[in-house]
């Protein structure tokens, strides 16, 4: 019986795993859409959030089948609430990236207002919190938990940033660039979420590992403490 609640704990992991690889590819190609002006990948971005959705919920179904019929307890009772909650996590990053592909498909067959320089590098941060909050979880560690809630406040930087530039040279001086510039504002804005989502993650990992809550008090845990 044991062997088998270890084997299904393996499948549950690739899972959350294949969630993970969903998310990462819905962020880039949703950005790559955007900087290519390219509305198929940015519809392919739209229509897979169906598969997405349905993993969402073998995984959910997984981790309440898990529990009830191991009734686990101490660390694998923590390994699956906490892979529930991850699973959610990554869920709402991947409809975040559809937010993404929508907001550039209302501005692909303009003109671009500006070079794309920010945003990338934005998206780019995000992308690798992704992964490396997935590769916490995968090998339980937290110091790459703690890089991920490090890099939290870069991302909020870039999104502050590309605010300013936004309101300040381009809408404040001229009013006909604002339907551009505010669907860039929400793009950046979708991608500071993404990190944000990503930050739970990495709080999940700790918790996980060490059994101490620390969302909401994520400056235990990083360079700032």
């Amino acid at each position: 019986m044991e062997r088998h609640f270890d084997q299904e704990l393996i499948e549950l992991k690739k899972g959350l795993l294949k969630m993970g690889a969903f998310a990462e590819e819905a962020i880039y190609k949703s950005v790559e859409a955007l900087k290519n002006k390219d509305k198929e990948l940015a519809v392919s971005v739209i229509d897979n959030d169906k598969n997405v959705n349905e993993l969402e919920l073998a995984i959910d179904e997984k981790c309440v089948d898990l529990i009830a019929r191991y009734q686990p307890m101490a660390k694998d009772l923590r390994f699956i609430t906490t892979g529930m909650k991850i699973n959610n996590e990554l869920e709402r990053i991947a409809d975040i990236a559809v937010d993404i592909a929508q907001r550039t498909l209302e501005i692909v067959d303009k003109p671009l207002l500006k070079p794309l320089i920010d945003i990338p590098k934005l998206a780019a941060i995000a992308q690798d919190m992704v992964k490396t909050a997935i590769d916490s979880f995968v090998k339980s560690d937290i110091e790459l938990a703690r890089k991920v809630l490090n890099s939290d406040p870069e991302a909020n930087q870039f999104r502050n940033q590309i605010q300013k530039e936004l309101i300040e040279d381009y809408m404040a001086k001229d009013s006909s660039t604002a339907p551009r510039a505010v669907q860039l504002l929400l793009i950046a804005r979708f991608l500071e979420r993404i990190c944000d989502h990503t930050t739970n993650i990495a709080e999940d990992v700790i918790y996980l590992v060490q059994a101490e809550v620390v969302r909401h008090h994520p400056e235990k845990f990083t360079d700032g403490k």
